[in-house]
């Protein structure tokens, strides 16, 4: 058993997810890496003297392994495991990529979540939910994606009420832009142009690893102390639809 204990992380396999695994791993914990892609995982886990788990968060026997895998106590959960397809307006929604996004954003992190609280209360632990400002307001072509971080945020604020009396602490990260290599290409289903135009011009936007410095800090707090929410964004990023870009 590590210093800390053990922590899980959902979507491992790159970007915040990874970053937050290599920092929590720094940061004394013996850290699963849980992802679908399992070479990944597999890879991060060996760099960082950690466990690699499979696992599709929508899919219940992927997350009842990775629950097995965990065992009695859990110190810290992340469910970092999400993302955003499409940017099409209401009247042309692609209702494919919403239902996929639900199942991941909201379903996905209400499996996981609901099958780790027996070994987080053993632990007396912490769990991070990392939403997104797209929570805070709509903005075009955003209904979907806003949709499910709103609810995911939902899970964590009904939580936090349900375990007033439990000694687990229930946490949200809200990034805002956050320059990762897939987040935007994924959205844009592999669109190289359309995914660098996202940070086109913006000086310095958030890299995978500030928001995982954020976590593990989050995560750490001593067990009388809850960061019900914590909103990150570059100084370039006055509010989702005020960004600074420079002219070219």
């Amino acid at each position: 058993m590590s210093e800390r204990g053990v922590a899980v992380v959902t979507g491992a396999s790159s970007g915040i997810g990874a970053a937050t695994a290599r920092q929590l791993a720094a940061d004394g914990f013996e850290v699963i890496c849980a992802a679908r892609r399992a070479e990944r995982v597999q890879a991060l886990a060996a760099e960082i003297g950690g466990r690699a788990v499979a696992c599709d968060i929508t899919v219940q026997a992927d997350v009842d392994a990775l629950t097995a895998a965990v065992g009695a106590e859990l110190a810290v959960l992340v469910n970092n495991a999400g993302g955003a397809i499409g940017l099409e307006p209401v009247s042309a929604a692609d209702l494919d990529a919403w239902e996929q996004m639900y199942a991941v954003n909201v379903l996905g992190t209400e499996r996981v979540t609901r099958a780790l609280l027996p070994a987080l209360i053993a632990a007396r632990g912490a769990v991070v939910f990392v939403t997104s400002t797209a929570a805070d307001a709509a903005y075009e072509g955003g209904a979907g994606y806003c949709g499910v971080k709103a609810a995911e945020r939902m899970i964590a604020g009904s939580l936090r009420l349900e375990f007033y009396d439990q000694p687990v602490r229930i946490t949200e990260i809200s990034p805002g832009m956050v320059a990762t290599e897939e987040f935007s290409l994924t959205r844009f289903g592999g669109d190289q142009a359309k995914a660098e135009a996202v940070y086109a011009g913006v000086p310095d936007p958030l890299q995978a690893a500030d928001v995982a410095e954020a976590i593990a800090w989050m995560a750490t707090r001593p067990a009388h102390v809850n960061i019900d929410r914590l909103v990150i964004r570059p100084v370039a990023q006055a509010a989702n639809h005020k960004v600074f870009r420079r002219s070219e």
